[in-house]
């Protein structure tokens, strides 16, 4: 196994993310290409200074939109919203992959009684009237909805039935997510959009354990480097300690995976065997290195593994949007600050859309860096950036 420097892991994955050096994606070809790569990224409806996915692909997509990422999933429908790592968007093209998650979703939905009724019901009018939301099919009642695709409860007049019906068949894939207004959903069928080719197809992965190990190597590709242990970036995979464990042992044995040994920590780290040459180059010296500012989403794929982000850089991040206000160290939604290889602390911006104005809060520096004029240029362009990319006309400094 081949031992690495911590300077070199570092490197290795801010190549692959494409957040070192010069943009490696541009445009909105560069931004589903990334999204191909990462496998997916995470979705989040919250709304400071731009969502989770967008703020994703802005800190590494040159002349990166909002409506690209809309464009990509709405239109072209290259990309899909559906589950992953928790809510999440991912290239149409992986559809027939989750066609067991699809079936699990099915068998769920066909254990309570009068459900296929609301369903056809439910199809039929799509069929007839075109994309709908929970606000506009005509489905009375409520059903009690549980994560895990769990139904249970009696019918009552409320609109409640009419979003659980929609959710099931898109969990199903019956339904796709045509577009979002705001926070709001609207559903259509998905045979108007994916060939029947694409629906139809078989499912690539011919057992449980097949499938973990393609969710496994997607997880790893999106990070970079990962290790063999409990881990957020696992969310959304169903599988014990002991499936991970044979799936890692699978995929190094058939030499999927390739583990090396970081200085200074105990446990080996994986990555792709075909991310090879990417490490062979970091090792020669033979890529750009050069130091870029990058505001990093909260649930971006660099971040999935806290702990190892925290054994690699000395960084500790955590999301304190579900923290009391008056326990928070920092801010609602604060963003982490990456310059160069390294973390050197972390930002709260909010758009403030009655005012085009971006305000920037809290600018927190970690104890080691020193933010001389260089660093805070830096700062003021990337500000800058993310105020144009939120349709503001002015920005706010309230830290200085």
């Amino acid at each position: 196994m081949e031992t690495i420097s911590k300077s070199a892991a570092k490197q290795f994955i801010l190549t692959k993310q494409g957040l070192l050096g010069k943009y490696r994606f541009k445009g909105k070809e560069g931004a589903y290409h990334y999204v191909r790569q990462a496998g997916c990224i995470q979705f989040d409806p919250v709304d400071a200074c731009g969502k989770n996915a967008e703020l994703t692909l802005q800190s590494r997509v040159k002349g990166f939109t909002k409506q690209m990422l809309a464009d990509l999933l709405y239109k072209d429908r290259l990309l899909v919203d559906y589950s992953d790592k928790e809510l999440a968007i991912w290239p149409s093209e992986d559809w027939p992959y989750f066609a067991s998650y699809r079936e699990r979703s099915r068998a769920h939905g066909e254990s309570f009684s009068g459900i296929s009724e609301l369903e056809e019901q439910a199809i039929s009018y799509i069929r007839e009237n075109g994309p709908v939301s929970s606000d506009t099919l005509p489905i009375n009642g409520t059903i009690f909805w549980h994560s895990s695709m769990h139904w249970s409860g009696n019918w009552h007049k409320d609109s409640q039935a009419a979003r659980s019906v929609l959710e099931q068949l898109y969990t199903d894939g019956v339904l796709l997510i045509h577009h979002k207004n705001g926070s709001r959903k609207f559903y259509d069928l998905a045979e108007n959009y994916f060939d029947q080719a694409l629906l139809e197809a078989p499912d690539p992965c011919g057992d449980e354990m097949a499938f973990l190990q393609w969710r496994v190597l997607r997880r790893i590709g999106a990070v970079g480097l990962l290790w063999n242990r409990r881990s957020d970036a696992w969310l959304g995979i169903q599988m014990t300690t002991e499936q991970r464990e044979q799936v890692f042992e699978a995929l190094e044995e058939e030499g999927e995976i390739v583990p090396v040994q970081v200085e200074g920590i105990r446990f080996p780290l994986y990555l792709l065997r075909e991310d090879l040459p990417l490490m062979q180059a970091v090792q020669a010296g033979e890529i750009d290195t050069k130091a870029r500012l990058e505001f990093l989403a909260p649930l971006d794929p660099m971040l999935w593994d806290r702990k190892l982000i925290e054994a690699l850089w000395d960084y500790r991040y955590s999301w304190e949007i579900y923290t009391p206000a008056d326990k928070r160290k920092f801010g609602y939604y604060v963003l982490p600050m990456l310059y160069g290889e390294d973390l050197i602390g972390r930002i709260e911006a909010v758009n403030d859309r009655r005012t085009g104005t971006l305000i920037v809060r809290g600018l927190w520096f970690e104890d080691s860096v020193k933010a001389g004029k260089k660093v805070m240029k830096a700062i003021e362009k990337a500000v800058e950036r993310l105020a144009v990319f939120n349709d503001c006309e002015a920005i706010l400094w309230e830290t200085k």
